[in-house]
């Protein structure tokens, strides 16, 4: 056994009940403490935009296929629900593609790491509904029978969904709880819906079916489902036309390359393709100062578990300045006396992160299972902070934590370079 492991276990099993290990129990509390919130931080940080990603992804897709004419979100301008293109995006699987390092020598591909799940067609159609009390602006979206409801059916408070997959265009709408409140209306009652076409008012009714709630409240304002036949017949369109493509991925990191194969590789000459993040850009910019947030957390939490062990470490030496003394007396090295104390001070990290992680992630699987944390949806979008762990970050921090804290170590370890055998051995 090296001589700094056997005298490193004997200053354990010596210092029991002495200032120093209250010192040290302090220590490696801090350490705890500050891997647990930057555990809970990761895991809030990440299970945020997680959330708030899926329901804007459930609300749009991935990727928005679309006619070059249109020019806002709301624009119509009709495409064939026939193309030859959405056959190919059906059974479309990964695919390769060269990254921006390979893009020039093209000797490397990767590959995505899923494929398209589904496409279903869409028709965005503005309207006014009116009552006898108020008016209120609207969006109708058209879903088809290819309109996967799994993302909306969590989202339903009241009544029903509709039924979209009749002989005959339905007449049931969903409205989003906002709506419906300020409308005073409830599931069963039917509506009146206004529209302008050609510089003609048009005047439909609806049956509510059901209402539902996202807690993104810049959707449910003004967001409401109806059949898309019944739309396109609103706006004189052949039974085979639709106002555009939402592609959903198996992952969203593929979602850039997808994006650049469909527009790139399967459009026509007239169509385009472009991102949600790209649609709806202010959103994504917003969750992107969520990550600026957590790196600023997690800098100051290893700033603190570095000050915390310099702090331990120099009164580790000063109270052993005797025993420094008299190993360099000895013979002892100046490396090997401090590699007792680095020793120490590692055994101090490692204790204080094996008790951060147990603590960190016993914190996240009780507010993912209870959800303690309760958040204003109004604001965040969110009603309960959501979870998401990733293992590769948490060993990340581990790492990180252990690296940065025992290199920053090494400079205050000096100063047992600088005492006196002498000296030290008189020091009482």
């Amino acid at each position: 056994m090296r001589l700094s492991f056997f005298i490193s276990r004997r200053i354990n099993f010596s210092r029991k009940g002495t200032f120093l290990d209250v010192i040290i129990r302090i220590a490696i509390a801090a350490i705890t403490i500050s891997v647990a919130v930057m555990v809970l931080t990761t895991a809030l940080v990440d299970g945020f935009k997680d959330g708030i990603s899926r329901k804007i992804f459930g609300f749009w897709g991935h990727i928005n296929i679309a006619h070059v004419a249109a020019k806002s979100n709301f624009d119509n301008v009709p495409i064939s629900a026939n193309a030859d293109f959405t056959r190919i995006l059906d059974t479309l699987g990964r695919i390769s593609y060269y990254t921006d390092e390979n893009a020039l020598h093209r000797n490397n591909k990767s590959l995505t790491k899923g494929g398209i799940a589904y496409i279903q067609s869409y028709v965005l159609l503005p309207g006014i509904i009116k009552t006898k009390e108020t008016l209120e602006g609207i969006v109708l979206k058209g879903a088809g029978k290819d309109f996967n409801w799994e993302n909306f059916s969590s989202y339903l408070v009241e009544g029903k969904l509709p039924t979209f997959n009749g002989d005959k265009p339905s007449d049931e709408i969903l409205i989003s709880r906002t709506t419906a409140r300020r409308l005073n209306i409830s599931p069963g009652e039917k509506l009146i819906i206004h529209f302008i076409q050609e510089d003609q008012q048009l005047r439909r009714r609806f049956t509510v079916s059901g209402i539902y709630n996202s807690g993104l409240e810049e959707y449910d304002k003004k967001l409401a489902l109806a059949d898309i036949r019944k739309l396109t017949q609103i706006l004189q369109w052949d039974e085979d036309m639709v106002g555009g493509y939402e592609v959903f991925l198996d992952d969203i990191n593929d979602m850039d390359v997808f994006d650049d194969y469909i527009y790139l590789e399967l459009l026509p000459t007239d169509h385009f393709s472009e991102t949600i993040k790209r649609k709806f850009p202010q959103i994504f910019d917003w969750l992107e100062l969520q990550s600026i947030n957590e790196r600023v957390i997690l800098a100051l939490m290893i700033l603190v578990s570095i000050i915390n062990m310099v702090t331990a470490l120099l009164i580790l030496i000063l109270e052993r300045t005797r025993m420094i003394g008299i190993l360099t007396a000895l013979g002892a090295s100046r490396v090997s006396i401090r590699e007792v104390f680095l020793i120490q001070a590692g055994i101090i990290v490692l204790t204080g992160l094996v008790f951060g992680n147990l603590l960190g992630l016993s914190l996240c699987y009780l507010q993912d299972y209870f959800g303690f944390i309760k958040l204003d949806e109004a604001s965040y979008y969110l009603s309960v902070a959501p979870i998401k762990i990733d293992f590769y970050k948490i060993l990340l921090i581990n790492v990180s934590t252990v690296v940065i804290t025992m290199v920053c170590l090494l400079i205050p370890s000096y100063i047992i370079s600088r005492i006196d055998p002498i000296r030290a051995i008189r020091f009482n």
